[in-house]
C-alpha cells in the first residue's frame, strides 16, 4: 500500500477520495434525518456517490499516480478483490 513518505501525490489522491466519502456520507445522514420527503431515489444516487468514493479510494491504495479517464471508470466500480466482513 502507498504511503504519505514515499509517494505523497498517490497519497493525497487516496486521502481526497476518503475525506470525499466522509462529506458526502455526513451529509447523506444529514439530510435523512432532516427532510421528510427523502426517498429510495435519493437514498440510492446519494449512497453510489459514496460507494463511488470509497470504490476508487480502495483502487488507489497502491496508485502512485493520477487515474486516466479509463482507470477512473474501473477504479469507481465495486471492487472485485475485497469481500464484506
Amino acid at each position: 500500500m502507498i504511503s504519505n513518505e514515499k509517494t505523497s501525490v498517490g497519497w493525497a489522491m487516496l486521502m481526497y477520495e476518503l475525506e470525499d466519502a466522509q462529506e458526502h456520507l455526513t451529509s447523506l445522514i444529514s439530510k435523512m434525518s432532516s427532510e421528510p420527503d427523502y426517498d429510495e431515489v435519493n437514498f440510492r444516487i446519494d449512497l453510489a456517490h459514496v460507494f463511488s468514493h470509497l470504490n476508487r479510494a480502495w483502487h488507489r491504495r497502491d496508485v502512485v499516480d493520477d487515474l486516466d479517464d479509463d482507470g477512473w471508470q474501473r477504479a469507481s466500480q465495486f471492487p472485485t478483490d475485497l469481500d464484506p466482513l
